[in-house]
């Protein structure tokens, strides 16, 4: 089976897609499947062995559609399928492209509008956004119609776009891994060492993180990552004065990832909403406690040995990392605790099963 699997972002780069996208081709080459991977950015030193071709960013969202587009149309010939893992930056090329022959499947663990809305200030969550809105018929409906299969991470995501979207294809979920891990028990520090890794972007409600860390004069916090907020939110940290208690980090991986969650006490994820926070689970897969928000797509069987909470405003974040704090040794303890693995081989096999199912 020859697969095509598009993303707008993949290693070095940061995110989520850039990582599931790299772990799945990985495992599907190995079941016998042919993959080629379509990536914005630069060439990265293990995109030959990779089976990576990079689209080039410049010249604004026209020409870099359009570039995509036409590596679209010239890689998937011959192809299986399609997969894209971006309902826009990979969607719209993909609908320029006018493809025939490969059946096409949009695989989403993020919603690009909601996204947006929180760039630009929204402070609602995914379910409260879509809850103020009437019923999408317009552009992006339009474009989801345009895909034979929607693939969503959790059934938390499925169920709005059942509700608040009109004559979609088929639909169905597939859960990310449960990362494999030997979960050790970690002591707290003094003072308690808060972690936040990933994407700096709106929605992640970091500078929130920021506020309720200045009401935790005991605590310090490691920003590990980049993004458009990145200059906000050192701006934010000086004007409060948390110079000598917050650290920026560039992204880690692999060996340097894992010793930043030995180190650490507490990864924190205070998003307004997270579908389905990828570091959440790789945390708790190394035994690190970790804070998530309350609104999230995780299933109750990913998110066991983790606390929820709602963390929508600085206050409610300062109060449940001062109960995490007293109460760290019975939540580190449950942190510690063996996770049901779920694989990368796992995933395969269902998108495999998929793929065969719509051929």
């Amino acid at each position: 089976m020859r697969i095509v699997l598009a993303t707008g972002i993949y290693p070095p780069e940061i995110g989520g897609p850039a990582t599931y996208v790299r772990e799945l081709s990985l495992a599907l080459r190995a079941k016998g499947a042919q993959v080629v991977i379509v990536a914005y950015g630069h060439r990265g030193h293990n995109d030959e062995a990779e089976g990576v071709v990079r689209v080039s960013r410049s010249g604004g969202p026209i020409a870099r559609y359009c570039r995509y587009a036409s590596a679209l149309r010239r890689l998937s010939r011959g192809a299986d399928i399609v997969e894209a893992f971006s309902s826009v930056s990979v969607g719209v090329p993909l609908w320029l492209a006018h493809i025939r022959g490969p059946k096409k499947i949009l695989r989403l663990g993020g919603d690009f509008l909601w996204e947006r809305a929180t760039d630009r200030g929204d402070p609602r969550g995914l379910r409260a956004w879509y809850e103020s809105k009437p019923l999408f018929t317009g552009l992006m409906n339009g474009l989801l119609r345009t895909f034979d299969v929607l693939v969503f991470s959790t059934e938390f995501q499925e169920n709005l776009y059942r509700r608040f979207y009109a004559n979609l294809p088929s639909m169905t979920v597939i859960e990310n891994v449960n990362p494999r891990g030997t979960p050790q028990l970690h002591a707290r520090h003094e003072p308690l060492r808060l972690l936040s890794f990933g994407r700096f972007v709106a929605f992640k409600n970091l500078p929130m993180l920021l506020e309720a860390v200045k009401q935790l004069p005991e605590t310090t916090l490691t920003f590990v990552g980049s993004g458009p907020m990145e200059s906000v939110l050192r701006d934010r940290v000086t004007s409060l004065r948390l110079e000598d208690r917050v650290t920026f980090l560039p992204p880690h991986h692999g060996e340097a990832k894992e010793k930043l969650f030995s180190d650490s006490d507490v990864l924190v994820v205070p998003s307004t909403t997270d579908i389905s926070p990828n570091t959440a689970l790789e945390a708790r897969a190394a035994g690190l406690p970790v804070l998530l928000t309350q609104e999230t797509g995780l299933s109750r069987a990913l998110t066991d040995g983790m606390i929820l909470a709602d963390l929508s405003t600085p206050e409610r974040i300062a109060d449940a990392v001062r109960d995490v704090t007293e109460k760290y040794e019975t939540y580190a303890a449950r942190a510690a605790e063996p996770v049901p693995e779920r694989s990368w081989g796992q995933l395969a096999d269902e998108h495999l099963s998929l793929f065969v199912s719509i051929l």
